[in-house]
């Protein structure tokens, strides 16, 4: 399932990846950020569990936001592994 989810704080304003299970692929940044971070997020990421993810990047800050690309991206990935979830108890 691809999923887009809206950034807060942080100065990319989309991040699009695929999920299956809780396996996540395919990690784009769109709407500005760092160049350097926002290529190798992604790769670092890439077939790597939501878990894994959030205890790897969850909580980063930022300048002082509270959050970052990092952080967003764990956010993320947890809301659309809840929503699969919730989309396949509701087709049992």
């Amino acid at each position: 399932m691809t999923y887009r989810f809206k950034t807060q704080n942080t100065c990319s304003q989309v991040i699009e990846f695929n999920i299956e299970g809780n396996v996540v692929t395919n990690v784009r940044f769109l709407g500005g950020g760092c160049p350097g971070n926002l290529q190798a997020l992604p790769r670092l990421v890439e077939g790597m569990t939501v878990e894994e993810i959030e205890e790897k990047i969850g909580g980063i800050d930022c300048g002082g936001r509270g959050t970052s690309c990092a952080d967003q991206l764990a956010r993320a990935v947890r809301e659309a592994y809840e929503q699969s979830k919730k989309l396949v108890e509701k087709d049992i």
